[in-house]
């Protein structure tokens, strides 16, 4: 399989397969990403339909592709929209027919690579045609990918490396962030988009995220912080100078802002500081189905999936009395018309003020994913997720420990 080509052209023919082997949609182009000096550009995913939507399938999780298909390893399949990012050139809608002297691109060949442990695909050649005023038929050449490296240049070498770094973990490319010297940290923080800058953010120790975002201006960084979780962003905001965080609630939507505000009132040590707004929280008549739809949003962790906070109106934190929880586990036991106030099960909470080796024994205690934070009068103001908990019982440093790893996975993928 290494040793032969697989023509562009032919893949953006084949349909996208789940993992069975069924028909789920139709490869649409392909997305390469410039290969680091010495390295030939990489395929970093396809563009297929599926579901009437034009979505992004990674290339890492494609198991085959040959004449029969392009076949996932798993069943899940991101819905999301396809968007095009800077860094990123898309085989059949930027270099398919694109002019090279008196010549066009007429088609693009890829190969299998592997290091022993993982697999991809790359540029192996570039196939150029050439129209003459007395041949009815082009002329056709193959040549290296190395023979135009004009065609994969990114505008700058972080615009390149951003898109590398799309679909690896956060955690994983906050490794090689933190590898970098302090310009190119910069330069790589504003070659990505809000989101995936949020996401690294979230990953790094506050005194390194500073000195990230330092050079952004207010407009891209109210951008960036939008996209954080709550309590990411209250600890950020925590490690800010006094008028610098004062600026950004000032900027910031009014109610997102007051709901910063009040996980800032929190001292960091305790369920207060710990806590996140952002769960899933239904009423006691919401059904099992509804239960279920709302937990398959893919922007909820694990952690925060695994089961649904009941409460009475308002279902915003704080919410009104807080019933009890209806674990993941029950929601698929139970007729989806059944309502929730017929599966919750009482579960402990925690006050805001209590500290946070407190939090760590209850976790312990009950073997819990999320622990309620409830405040005197009963209402639900959010919970502690085990992550969470277990990032805080790791301490400061071991981001820094955990970089050695990463860093040595990042660069082998």
């Amino acid at each position: 399989m290494a040793s032969e080509l697989i023509y562009a052209f032919r893949v953006m023919r084949l349909p996208l397969l789940d993992a069975g082997g069924a028909p789920i949609g139709k490869i649409e182009d392909l997305v390469v990403v410039p290969g680091r000096p010495g390295d030939a550009p990489r395929v970093l995913g396809f563009v297929a339909s599926s579901q009437r939507r034009r979505i992004f399938v990674n290339a890492a999780r494609v198991a085959e592709l040959d004449s029969d298909g392009a076949r996932l390893r798993s069943w899940d399949v991101d819905l999301n929209p396809f968007k095009p990012r800077p860094g990123e050139v898309q085989i059949g809608a930027e270099l398919i027919d694109k002019h090279v002297g008196d010549e066009t691109v007429s088609d693009v060949a890829l190969r299998a690579a592997t290091d022993g442990r993982s697999n991809w695909w790359e540029i192996a050649k570039i196939r150029l045609a050439k129209r003459s005023m007395i041949r009815r038929r082009p002329s056709y050449r193959l040549v290296d990918h190395d023979e135009l490296p004009g065609l994969f240049e990114a505008p700058s070498s972080m615009v390149a490396e951003a898109a590398r770094l799309r679909d690896m973990h956060p955690s994983d490319v906050a490794a090689v962030v933190r590898a970098l010297p302090v310009s190119q940290r910069r330069q790589l923080a504003e070659a990505m988009d809000d989101e995936r800058l949020a996401d690294v953010l979230e990953e790094l120790p506050e005194a390194e995220q500073l000195r990230l975002i330092e050079d952004l201006d207010l407009d891209r960084l109210i951008g960036v912080l939008d996209e954080m979780e709550y309590d990411d962003l209250a600890d950020l905001l925590g490690e800010m100078p006094p008028h610098q965080r004062s600026a950004i609630l000032a900027a910031m939507d009014e109610d997102e802002a007051e709901v910063v505000t009040r996980l800032l009132s929190y001292e960091e040590a305790t369920a207060g500081g710990l806590m996140t707004p952002e769960i899933v929280i239904l009423g006691p008549t919401a059904t099992v189905a509804d239960a279920l739809a709302e937990i398959r949003n893919p922007d909820w962790t694990p952690s925060i999936a695994s089961q649904v906070f009941v409460c009475q109106a308002p279902y915003k934190p704080p919410t009104g009395k807080f019933l009890g929880v209806v674990f993941m586990q029950r929601l698929l036991r139970e007729p989806p018309r059944i309502e929730l106030s017929r599966c919750v099960h009482t579960v402990p909470t925690v006050s805001p003020d209590v500290t946070d080796m407190e939090v760590f024994e209850h976790f312990a205690s009950y073997d819990m994913l999320t622990l309620g934070v409830t405040d005197e009068g009963g209402h639900l103001l959010g919970a502690v997720s085990v992550d969470d908990v277990v990032d805080r019982m790791l301490g400061a440093g071991w981001r820094q420990r955990h970089r050695g790893v990463a860093t040595a996975t990042g660069a082998a993928s």
